[in-house]
């Protein structure tokens, strides 16, 4: 068996690095995100374009986002924060729609960051007065600005609102459409996370599936086990705490194998010893006179009959065979077609059903039963069939059946019902208990159920993984 735990990290330390690679990829895209893909540079929208939209004219300016215009009773409300860009831009404004300023609003929507935004924080008339020493500040002193106030106003940035009222006391209102969601950057970076996922998922679940399949495959060794215990030890690899658990799994398949084999060897040898005591008391009993000594020699013939079934299942169940690929509905034509005996019947409904066993123990499985249901109950009908994912054999018969409360105890080793007492077909009281016995082996069981027909055996066995 290959060591356990060596060069194996434990689940937890695997877990932690799993979420390192997550918070490390995660980080990497965000990276990505801000470095590669920059937001887009706010909308900027000219005094002239606002004029124009107020006028009636095109509703799509050359940097921004195209603009609505509506007419409403009442100017928008104007922000609470000091008003920007000021009285300048809007008597510019109110020049280049040629009306009176008061019939003009004008209200910017936005935040300046540093120096700026704490200038225009002293209110709109520091902007008015001051706008060419605080863009030389912002730019340097000795430069031109990139925009001349003076002569073409301040230009609007992103969110703005602009009116203008007309004779009719009616407020012409202009301001940027809103900014759709998602908008086209947001979708790039929505497409770009989305790829990111496409290619970090399966990775991760690769890993996690690393992680975690020793453990499935640790739960088919266990159901191996209930099959087979004398099947061979597993061998798989994993974590630390898996191989811990492996270990321990296997120790316990070989202390078990151990317990079992000692008790059938212990079983074994006294009923073979018991077979030369029962030679000598058949020997001196030959030359007994008197009418007692037929009695006995019934009875010592029933215990050496005993005797042997008893060498004969440990015998079977002692020997270890390979297990095989089988058809059950095959293998039961078989066992029906050798039997010869016209009371035994396979229905039409049957249907192939294939499992992993040992041929030679279903075979005296279902021999057994269809003895059974020959001797007992006159006529033997078989069906093959699934359910819930075994493979079922029903054999029924027309015999008198079984009451309620011995439907368990005829699995009992040599115990026999009373019907079965008064037949003349001989038989122990073993052929049930080796059938179940030989069923759970397979990873299956066998039960009786009474019928208004009579009695229905009923096998169940895994169906083969393949």
């Amino acid at each position: 068996m290959r060591p356990w735990g060596r060069n194996r990290a434990p689940i937890a330390l695997q877990l932690v690095a799993l979420l390192v690679v997550s918070l490390i990829a995660a980080q990497v895209v965000t990276f990505a995100v801000v470095v590669l893909m920059p937001p887009p540079p706010r909308a900027v929208y000219r005094l002239e374009e606002v004029a124009q939209a107020l006028k009636g004219g095109s509703l799509t300016p050359r940097f921004g986002r195209p603009l609505l215009r509506e007419v409403q009773a009442a100017p928008p409300p104007e922000s609470a924060n000091p008003p920007f860009p000021g009285e300048h831009a809007r008597r510019q404004l109110a020049a280049l729609l040629g009306v009176r300023e008061a019939d003009v609003r004008l209200t910017q929507h936005m935040t300046f960051p540093g120096r700026l935004h704490r200038t225009l924080g002293i209110g709109g008339a520091a902007m008015e007065v001051r706008h060419e020493r605080i863009m030389a500040d912002e730019f340097g002193a000795g430069r031109r600005p990139m925009m001349a106030f003076r002569e073409i106003g301040p230009p609007m940035f992103g969110e703005f609102s602009a009116a203008v009222r007309h004779s009719d006391g009616q407020w012409v209102v202009v301001q940027p459409q809103p900014e759709p969601f998602p908008n086209d950057w947001q979708r790039r970076v929505l497409s770009w996370l989305a790829g990111c996922l496409m290619v970090v998922a399966p990775l991760g679940y690769l890993f996690a599936r690393r992680i975690t399949a020793p453990l499935g495959q640790f739960a088919q060794a266990a159901e191996t086990l209930g099959r087979d215990p004398s099947g061979p030890l597993m061998a798989l690899s994993g974590p630390a705490e898996i191989g811990a658990a492996a270990r321990a799994f296997n120790d316990m398949q070989v202390r078990l194998k151990r317990f079992i084999d000692d008790r059938t060897a212990m079983v074994g040898a006294i009923s073979h010893d018991l077979r030369t005591p029962l030679a000598r008391m058949r020997f001196k009993l030959e030359g007994a006179p008197g009418p007692v000594k037929e009695a006995v020699l019934a009875d010592i013939t029933q215990m050496e009959a005993m005797i042997t079934s008893v060498l004969a299942f440990i015998r079977d169940a002692s020997a270890a065979r390979p297990r095989e690929r089988l058809d059950l509905l095959s293998l039961l034509e078989c066992l029906v077609d050798d039997a010869g005996d016209q009371d035994l019947t396979v229905l039409e409904d049957s249907r192939p059903m294939t499992v992993d066993a040992d041929a030679l123990g279903l075979q005296r499985l279902f021999g057994n039963l269809l003895d059974n249901a020959v001797k007992h109950g006159v006529r033997g009908r078989v069906r093959v069939f699934q359910e819930d994912g075994h493979a079922l054999v029903e054999i029924a018969d027309d015999g008198p059946g079984l009451e309620a409360g011995e439907l368990e105890r005829v699995f009992q080793p040599f115990y026999r019902a009373e019907a079965a007492r008064t037949l003349d077909g001989g038989g122990v009281g073993l052929g049930l208990a080796v059938a179940r016995s030989i069923a759970r082996a397979h990873g299956g069981d066998v039960v009786l159920v009474s019928s208004a027909a009579g009695l229905v055996a009923r096998v169940r066995l895994p169906l083969s993984a393949g």
